[in-house]
């Protein structure tokens, strides 16, 4: 497999542009950056629902299955935030190893 070099230094000066929003997705398709917003949007909604169906289940309005449905979606979300968190953070260490 060989490297472009060229294309490789490319790609490492447009990767500082992503966070600021410069990088271009594919036709049709959304960057990284963004899905990683949406994701985490998800999360703080599923939490923010779990949240609400808690506090109406202790004051007696709620149904205990969409209480237990509600907290179980936002248990899941955020087990899976956490678990791409770490899988984010290990990748970037191993990058980092990497000789030069």
């Amino acid at each position: 497999m060989s490297i472009n070099i060229s294309s490789a230094l490319s790609a490492y000066a447009n990767a500082g542009k992503i966070g600021a929003g410069a990088a271009t997705p594919a036709a049709g398709g959304t960057s990284f950056g963004q899905m990683v917003q949406d994701a985490a949007k998800n999360v703080m909604d599923n939490l923010g629902k779990s949240e609400q169906a808690s506090m109406q289940a202790a004051t007696g309005k709620a149904d205990l299955a969409a209480v237990t449905e509600a907290v179980t979606n936002a248990q899941v979300s955020l087990q899976t935030a956490v678990a791409v968190r770490d899988r984010v953070i290990a990748a970037y260490q191993d990058i980092i190893k990497m000789p030069m």
